[in-house]
């Protein structure tokens, strides 16, 4: 008996009981569409986190200023100004790795314009900055050197504050006021959207460095060339763990630092976040295939235990087939091709049902979702797989009758 012959004779045997047949398959149909959904929700989550620490810049380094003490309590990173505009420009200099070094200072305040306001950060920055963040201005144009060297009062907006400021007229151009000191504005940033913890990188205004130290945030004449951070942006294919080390022994050797003393400043490597962020997707990825497989276990017991019943039903058929020259292996093809053909049927109505799902989830529950073929593959093989798996004992049992017992059987 060939195959085809096989899956004709399994067609038909399963139509004679089309209500049980259904209900066999359900277990498979819901199984697949499990596994597909649940995948496309976690590469969905995986995707989206992939997104959001592109934004962020991956092949980033992040040089905060180090933490001072004050009546033996620790404050935080940035409470003491220990990293300079100079170091930034030592960093691009000497560290043959980077790219681009951009030093910063941030803080907050409320921006006015005309009767509305805004409470948002403000960054100091230099031209650089653009570069290491990699972040286009979309309207207008970014500021150049010369705005840093004479202190300019011009401001690039990101877009959230030109939503709630501006809504949908063109800001570049408008004078908008920033703690009382007028700013125009000459450029709109692109849309980064949010950070992995929730915060919205495009809540902020940036301003030259110079003006943010001079009008803005006030910096004392000690630490007049001091910032808050740097942002180091290594190049492509270049090791990040040997930037981020090279930079480190530089800063320690600029700061004069002894080997016994500790850092007096911090650095935030990217892609080691990255790639956690990533891993702890791709796991809860596996974790929900997981658990939507154990619908696809049930599904093939549920096959099992039907296929055990229709041998029994059909005790005398497989006498009969015997006694007219059937061979124990073809009864055991035309159980077990029953058997996968149950399976891949419902395998193929689940993968057209998961489908249905994944592209629904995202209008109802507002998750992101994903749906990769692979994942279709996975789910429809596996099913075969399961049809197999679970038929093959009924098929050998079957196959191992006794043709005048079977004969007898009532």
């Amino acid at each position: 008996m060939n195959v085809l012959a096989g899956a004709r004779i399994a067609v038909r045997a399963l139509r004679v009981n089309k209500l049980r047949s259904i209900l066999t398959m359900l277990g498979i149909i819901m199984g697949v569409a499990a596994v597909i959904a649940m995948i496309s929700v976690g590469s969905g989550a995986q995707a989206r986190i992939a997104e959001q620490i592109q934004s962020l810049g991956a092949n980033m380094l992040v040089v905060l200023s180090g933490s001072s003490t004050s009546g033996g309590v620790r404050l935080g990173l940035g409470s003491q100004l220990t990293i300079t505009e100079e170091d930034a420009w030592a960093i691009k200099r000497e560290v043959s790795s980077v790219e681009a070094a951009a030093p910063t200072m941030r803080g907050g305040a409320q921006v006015v314009w005309g009767n509305l306001n805004w409470s948002t950060q403000i960054q100091g920055i230099t031209p650089e900055f653009f570069e290491a963040r990699d972040w286009p201005v979309v309207a207008g144009q970014p500021f150049a050197q010369d705005a840093v060297d004479g202190a300019t009062k011009v401001a690039v907006l990101g877009e959230t504050v030109a939503r709630n400021l501006f809504a949908d007229s063109d800001p570049v151009g408008q004078v908008i006021r920033i703690k009382k000191v007028p700013f125009t504005i000459v450029g709109v940033l692109g849309k980064k959207g949010q950070t992995t913890w929730g915060q919205d990188q495009d809540d902020l205004i940036l301003v030259p460095l110079s003006t943010a130290k001079r009008k803005l945030l006030g910096v004392s004449q000690a630490n007049a060339r001091s910032v808050g951070a740097i942002s180091v942006k290594v190049r492509e294919g270049e090791d990040m763990k040997d930037a981020e080390t090279q930079t480190r022994e530089l800063l320690r050797q600029r700061h004069r630092l002894q080997p016994y003393q500790d850092d007096d400043f911090n650095i935030r490597n990217l892609a080691e976040y990255a790639a956690a962020q990533e891993e702890s997707s791709r796991v809860m990825t596996i974790l929900l295939a997981a658990i939507a497989s154990v619908s696809l276990l049930v599904g093939g017991i549920g096959i099992m235990n039907i296929m055990l019943v229709s041998v029994t039903e059909r005790t005398r058929e497989i006498g009969l087939r015997m006694a007219v020259g059937a061979r124990g292996r073809d009864i055991l093809m035309q159980f077990l091709v029953e058997a996968v053909t149950l399976s891949m049927i419902g395998g193929t109505i689940g993968v057209v049902l998961g489908l249905v799902t994944s592209y629904t989830i995202p209008y109802f529950a507002g998750w992101r979702t994903l749906v990769r073929p692979e994942a279709i593959v996975i789910a429809f093989g596996f099913a075969a797989a399961i049809g197999i798996f679970f038929g093959f004992y009924p098929a050998r049992k079957a196959a191992g009758l006794n043709p005048i017992e079977a004969l007898r059987y009532e």
